[in-house]
């Protein structure tokens, strides 16, 4: 047996991969992976045998948790029986899924545009808005993050714009419903949702009838999973009614089951002109994402060029293990679960709020929530990016692996793990994240 095909111990995978290979969003010098080796449901393993719990769901996409045999069996049996035909072509997998498509999702959603990933996504929503209302704006929220390609970074409204600026033409952002750093100075008792009156002043400033679609995600994610008011959403509909401009939910983080509902805005019964997702459609087993549209959108490309094309588009391996996936979310009854463990997780993070001083805000909606950390709860001031490589190294070194957010608008330990998860197994991971705040809790200022 030849070197190039020897096992590989842990140090040497990470030094290859950091060698050969780039990693996103980060400084490569100041990249440390964990050499992943298996998993399996809401744990995995590295190169050396060490045990993590995942309270990430690895990206928030392994909704179903690691290595389901049920998804894994669907894969095997469709790659061997046909992994990829032309685009052009059609399988049973590709045809039932999007029959399965128009069942979940909310209202006269129907017709599925399928792509590799939420950027791509949101790249050809943006394409079908403009091209079925004629119109070439799109409106989206600073806090957000809608995917790094060249529409879908633009829509974007955080940090990770910056490096691609000048972007794509036609966008513009408004202001979040982020009532604990409320932008708008307004207290909770005295709140007069400045926040949904803004987006309306926005409309007017850029042209109502120059505007085709708003683009939200159901429950911001990474940019500080800020849960909007029980309003936000039904309002933001009716002003989007009012001016025929099409709502857009970017359901790629928020979606499949991680609020408790299949959609985030299932949970304000509103029903979106399209609809994006990606990550929890297959779990992340392989890559898929998907535009969803009403078929009254869906209608205007029976008799109109539909500009959108992608080789992989409904590639037959993917569609085998979204309809898979989405089995198990019924089968084993994982909304359920996330929605019943949430009031629990709900409960763990209020108390956690109570007793540790380093905690500034908890928020949370089914099994999607964060632990936002500050340095003076008085000034909400963020935590340096020391103190929390600090509180990082001690999940990790503890065994436990979660999103960490180390930014000017936030430091947080995001809580967002399988819904498979058991309430013994949150309260396993609540442990070694309680072991992490005793260390920010003695940075307090």
């Amino acid at each position: 047996m030849d070197q190039d095909n020897q096992a590989l111990s842990a140090d040497e995978i990470v030094q290859l991969s950091k060698e050969y290979t780039f990693f996103s969003w980060s400084v490569q010098s100041q990249v440390n992976p964990i050499p992943v080796e298996k998993a399996d449901g809401v744990y995995f393993w590295d190169a050396t045998g060490k045990r993590y719990i995942d309270f990430s769901s690895q990206l928030m996409n392994t909704n179903i948790g690691s290595q389901h045999p049920r998804v894994v069996k669907a894969i095997q049996d469709q790659a061997a029986k046909l992994c990829c035909v032309h685009p052009g072509n059609t399988t049973a997998p590709r045809a039932l899924l999007g029959k399965k498509l128009a069942e979940v999702t909310p209202g006269k959603l129907k017709k599925t545009f399928f792509t590799l990933g939420g950027s791509e996504a949101n790249e050809n929503a943006i394409k079908i808005a403009r091209a079925y209302t004629g119109r070439h704006k799109i409106l989206a929220r600073y806090r957000s993050y809608h995917g790094a390609t060249y529409g879908s970074i633009a829509l974007t409204g955080d940090y990770r714009r910056y490096a691609v600026e000048p972007a794509m033409p036609g966008t513009a952002h408004f202001l979040d419903p982020y009532c604990y750093r409320c932008p708008f100075g307004q207290k909770v008792e005295s709140c007069k949702r400045e926040c949904i009156s803004h987006v309306e002043e926005i409309i007017q400033y850029e042209g109502p009838d120059k505007i085709a679609a708003i683009i939200m995600e159901g429950v911001t994610g990474s940019n500080g999973l800020i849960v909007p008011p029980d309003d936000y959403w039904p309002r933001v509909r009716e002003i989007c009614d009012k001016y025929g401009i099409l709502l857009i939910s970017d359901e790629v983080m928020s979606g499949w089951g991680r609020t408790g509902k299949w959609f985030a805005v299932d949970n304000w019964d509103v029903e979106p002109d399209i609809i994006t997702t990606a990550k929890g459609i297959t779990s992340g087993y392989v890559p898929l994402g998907a535009v969803i549209v009403t078929e009254e959108i869906a209608n205007h490309f029976d008799d109109n060029y539909l500009f959108a094309g992608l080789t992989y588009s409904g590639h037959a391996l993917a569609c085998a293990a979204a309809l898979a996936t989405i089995e198990v979310y019924e089968e084993d009854s994982l909304l359920e679960n996330a929605a019943t463990l949430g009031n629990y997780l709900g409960e763990v993070l209020e108390d956690i709020k109570e007793r540790h001083p380093s905690v500034g805000d908890v928020r949370y909606i089914g099994l999607f929530s964060t632990i936002e950390l500050v340095e003076n709860r008085e000034t909400k001031d963020p935590f340096p990016a020391a103190v929390m490589a600090e509180v990082k190294n001690t999940l990790l070194d503890s065994g436990l692996f979660t999103f960490i957010l180390v930014k000017d608008i936030g430091t947080m330990i995001f809580v967002v793990p399988p819904l498979c998860i058991t309430k013994e197994q949150l309260d396993e991971g609540f442990a070694l994240v309680e072991k992490a705040l005793e260390v920010a809790d003695r940075k307090v200022k």
